[in-house]
């Protein structure tokens, strides 16, 4: 992925893939948790971050069952890594830190862990499981661990099939506001 036209490219065609276990594609996710994330006010930066949290979900040659083969394919990591050829930390931070954010949640707050879906139930066990107090402390003491929480929070409830959202294209103009020159 060499160019920003080439990440919405990837976007728009790999994602119009089944994201894993859910009732929608990788792309009606992605475009799901951005309005989510613009429908409550949130900054443009946290808007791009929605949009493009799983994008290394995308990247990745390990199949779209990686999790059921027991693999964490840490697209956190692969996707704030690309990300950061064009964005800053306000949008590759939030990327990096919502697979942290939701082990945090399941720590933090009792009852998050019953709303998680099924298949992200099986991923929090690979991507090592319910934070600790001290590692719960040490990740929301971080810049930018609210952001990732927010996108957590949208990442898990746009998941909704057949609901309408704006376009790709739409995001895409936010994010070219968004992106570093």
């Amino acid at each position: 992925m060499e160019t920003f036209d080439d990440l919405f490219a990837v976007l728009e065609k790999a994602g119009a893939e089944q994201y894993g276990q859910e009732a929608v594609s990788q792309l009606e996710h992605a475009l799901q948790c951005a309005q989510l994330a613009e429908q409550e006010g949130a900054a443009p930066a946290s808007v791009v971050a929605a949009l493009l949290h799983d994008v290394g979900h995308l990247i990745h040659d390990l199949g779209d069952d990686a999790a059921l083969r027991g693999i964490d394919d840490r697209h956190e990591f692969s996707g704030a890594a690309i990300l950061d050829r064009w964005f800053g930390p306000d949008v590759t931070e939030p990327v990096r830190l919502h697979v942290d954010a939701k082990r945090w949640l399941c720590h933090a707050e009792g009852s998050y862990f019953s709303t998680l879906s099924p298949a992200s139930v099986r991923s929090l066990e690979l991507q090592g499981g319910v934070f600790d107090k001290e590692d719960a402390d040490r990740f929301i003491a971080q810049p930018y661990a609210r952001a990732a929480v927010a996108v957590r929070r949208w990442d898990d409830i746009g998941k909704v099939e057949g609901l309408a959202t704006p376009p790709l294209s739409h995001y895409r103009e936010l994010a070219e506001q968004v992106r570093r020159a």
